[in-house]
C-alpha cells in the first residue's frame, strides 16, 4: 500500500491506498487563505490566526476529500491518552462550537457523516478505519501519547464500542517528524522502553550526542501487537519538508497546523 498526493485548486492533501472506502484526507499547508506564519492552509485553532480565515479552509479541505465542514469534531490534544466516542451531539465542536472536553487525543465513532479531526505539526497522525463494523478512529501521538499507547487504547476503545475485531482493522500512519530529525535525550527511550521493552530498541538509534527515534515504526509496533496487520506508513518527514508541513521543532510557535481527517 501506499500514499497519494493530491492537487485540487491549489489545495495539496494525501491520502492512503489502505483507507480506500471511507472519506479521508491528510493536509498540506498548501491551498489556503492564511496569512504568514499561517500561511496558507492552516487548520489549527486557537493559534493566533483569523477564525473566519480557519474556517474557510475547513471548507476547501472538506471539499477536496468529500466531507461536511459544518460536522466536524476537533481534538483537544495535550498529550495523555483519553479517547472519546463520539457522537450527532458532538457535530461541530471546536469549529463552529465550543469544546466541552479538555483532554481528548483520540476519537472513535460509528456514525456516518461526522469528520474526526486531530492536529499534528511533527506528531505521529493514525486514522483507523474497520470495514466490517463500519467504525473509524483517529489518533495523535507524540513521544508521549505514544508510550502512553494511544493506538492501543483506540484500538481497545473500538472494540469495546463497535465489536471492532482488531485483524479487520486498516491503519495509515501519516506525515510526522522522522528519525532524521527527531533527536531527543535518554527520557524518551526510558519511557518508551517502560511502555514496550526491548522491541522498541530497533528503532533508536544513539549517535554520541543524542537519540534518534523512530515514532512511526513505534506506532506500528503498538497496532501489530494489537493485532493489526494491514498498516500503511506516510514517508514524509515533516521537518525535512518545509515546502509541504509545518514542524514544531524547526519553527516553533508561530505556525498553522496540518491535520488528518477521516469520516464515513
Amino acid at each position: 500500500m501506499s500514499f497519494q498526493t493530491h492537487e485540487q485548486n491549489g489545495l495539496v492533501w494525501l491520502t492512503s491506498d489502505i483507507l480506500n472506502g471511507v472519506r479521508h484526507g491528510f493536509s498540506t499547508r498548501r491551498g489556503g487563505v492564511s496569512a504568514p506564519p499561517w500561511d496558507t492552509l492552516n487548520l489549527g485553532v486557537g493559534r493566533g490566526d483569523d477564525m473566519e480565515n480557519v474556517r474557510e479552509n475547513y471548507r476547501r479541505f472538506c471539499a477536496a476529500i468529500g466531507t461536511n465542514p459544518a460536522h466536524c469534531v476537533l481534538s483537544k490534544q495535550v498529550h495523555e491518552a483519553n479517547v472519546r466516542l463520539v457522537t450527532t451531539d458532538d457535530c461541530g465542536k471546536g469549529l463552529w462550537r465550543d469544546r466541552d472536553y479538555t483532554s481528548v487525543d483520540a476519537m472513535i465513532c460509528n456514525t456516518p457523516g461526522i469528520p474526526l479531526t486531530v492536529f499534528s505539526a511533527d506528531c505521529n497522525v493514525v486514522l483507523l478505519y474497520d470495514p466490517v463494523r463500519r467504525a473509524i478512529g483517529a489518533a495523535h501521538a507524540g513521544w508521549k501519547g505514544t508510550a502512553l499507547g494511544i493506538v492501543k487504547k483506540t484500538v481497545e476503545q473500538m472494540t469495546a464500542a463497535f465489536g471492532t475485531d482488531p485483524a479487520n482493522l486498516r491503519a495509515a500512519i501519516g506525515p510526522a517528524i522522522g528519525p532524521c530529525c527527531f533527536e531527543t535525550d535518554d527520557d524518551v527511550p526510558e519511557a518508551l522502553r517502560a511502555a514496550l521493552g526491548a522491541d522498541v530498541e530497533p528503532y533508536m538509534t544513539w549517535n554520541g550526542t543524542k537519540w534518534h527515534i523512530d515514532l512511526k515504526a513505534i506506532n506500528a509496533l503498538w497496532l501489530h501487537r494489537m493485532g493489526v496487520e494491514r498498516i500503511d506508513i506516510c514517508s514524509h518527514c515533516t521537518a525535512c519538508r518545509p515546502d509541504l508541513y509545518w514542524s514544531h521543532r524547526k519553527v516553533g510557535q508561530a505556525r498553522g497546523s496540518q491535520i488528518a481527517m477521516i469520516s464515513l
